[in-house]
């Protein structure tokens, strides 16, 4: 496929890449162009404000958790038909999975992708040093192609003009200067930035904002010239289909699969309701802080990641529906939770009272747990046969103090050894984000559960 393409990427996380990405998105489709959206990495909240940007689905493009060889499917699955993809980085250019190399970072990508590089970089306290920044990290690997700079948070146009006086010298082409601004940051929390589902109004405001920032600090047009600069991209289009094909599956019965969403539960990969859809469930969204019963005919719940530490007391009150879940685990059907999700399982949260299927109870902590890991399926579960391996992402200030009853779902056995989450009956429950575009099978098994 030739769809033009630019990575936006940093020497350091705070550098302004959401900023950049996001204006540049909205920019681009203001214009009338149909923007493919993407975000190096396992973060699920800016790809929700890409998808706001573009009226797309925002996707992830994640080495760690998908295989470098799905990079390119997974791109092409989201850019086809597009006239330009945008692809947001992750940390610094060359940050990746701790210990790894440059497996899962923005230059991994980038390579993998072929596709050049816009450097972002937060000049608030440099003037001629940014010169040898640019110039270190445009020659530490010669197969990444940085194409561009953009200079962020500058404070005059006296301190604009010593930049371009010094990456004159670069061979780097400044492609836009931003001032500061601090009235359209997006607010942040434990976490990271609040989730558009959260604000959306106030989130249309900013993204209208980010892309006159981008309008009147970027060359725009330079932007697409380097965009449609990027060769011809070798990669089969990624079909959730023919994944669960090749996993030796196809379309079941058409189970009713309650899928978590509303505010508290943001945190999805748009390609798990895919996967669900191509093995033949009957997706249906549900908010468990609006709606008092399932959909009608769930066979199955699938609660993914989010916020229900914020909107605890608003969960606990919602009774009809903790007592609606309970029914359907006491039941043997299939619940699949991740993160969030196991919190909603537990006895509590908080104090606040949720579904009580878990015999455990959930608090907020001031430890942060985040990274990678490698797991192995302890036990049979509706998600994995014993023994699967798979790889993983957790990210979460709380703790879970656990019970008895409950088998552990994984046993994490990199980078440390433990066990982690829960599987009794139909339930599997962990802090443990994955995937399922690397493991399609676990999509096709869950909805065979369902059926039976």
């Amino acid at each position: 496929m030739s769809v033009p393409r630019l990575v936006i990427a940093a020497p350091a996380s705070g550098s302004g890449k959401t900023t950049v990405a996001t204006g540049l998105m909205a920019l681009l489709a203001a214009r009338g162009l149909a923007v493919s959206p993407h975000k190096v990495g396992p973060d699920y909240i800016d790809a929700g404000y890409h998808a706001l940007a573009t009226g797309r689905p925002g996707r992830n493009l994640d080495a760690y958790l998908c295989g470098t060889e799905l990079i390119g499917p997974l791109f092409a699955h989201g850019a086809a038909g597009c006239d330009v993809a945008v692809v947001e980085g992750v940390m610094g250019l060359y940050d990746g999975a701790a210990g790894q190399g440059e497996l899962a970072s923005t230059a991994q990508v980038a390579k993998l992708l072929r596709a050049p590089v816009v450097l972002v970089v937060d000049a608030s306290s440099q003037s001629r040093s940014v010169a040898a920044l640019v110039h270190g990290f445009a020659s530490w690997d010669p197969e990444v192609r940085i194409g561009g700079v953009i200079l962020n948070k500058v404070g005059s146009d006296r301190h604009e003009a010593l930049l371009r006086e010094a990456l004159d010298e670069s061979g780097v082409p400044v492609l836009g200067a931003l001032r500061r601004a601090a009235e359209i940051e997006t607010p942040s929390r434990h976490l990271g930035l609040v989730p558009v589902a959260e604000r959306r109004a106030e989130a249309v405001d900013v993204v209208r904002g980010l892309a006159e920032r981008v309008r009147v600090g970027c060359d725009v047009d330079g932007l697409l010239r380097l965009a449609r600069s990027a060769p011809p991209l070798e990669a089969e289009v990624w079909d959730a289909g023919g994944a669960v094909r090749e996993a030796g599956g196809g379309a079941r019965g058409g189970p009713v699969v309650a899928v978590a969403g509303g505010a508290a539960f943001t945190f999805s990969y748009s390609e798990h309701v895919e996967l669900l859809r191509a093995a033949g469930a009957a997706v249906v969204v549900f908010d468990p802080l609006r709606d008092e019963q399932l959909p009608p005919g769930t066979r199955g719940v699938v609660i993914g990641g989010g916020f229900p530490e914020v909107y605890a007391s608003e969960l606990g009150a919602n009774e009809p529906l903790r007592k609606a879940v309970a029914e359907l685990a006491r039941s043997g059907a299939p619940v699949a939770a991740e993160c969030a999700g196991l919190l909603y399982l537990a006895r509590s949260l908080d104090g606040a009272p949720m579904c009580g299927v878990l015999d455990a109870d959930a608090r907020m902590s001031e430890r942060l747990t985040l990274g990678y890991r490698e797991a192995v399926a302890v036990g049979d579960s509706v998600l994995a046969a014993a023994g699967t391996r798979l790889r993983g992402h957790e990210f979460h200030r709380t703790v879970l103090e656990p019970g008895a009853g409950a088998e552990p779902a994984w046993g994490l056995v990199r980078p440390e050894r433990r066990v982690e989450g829960f599987v009794q009956r139909g339930v599997h429950a962990s802090y443990l984000h994955t995937h399922w575009a690397a493991a399609p099978a676990m999509a096709q098994r869950f909805v065979e559960r369902c059926v039976a």
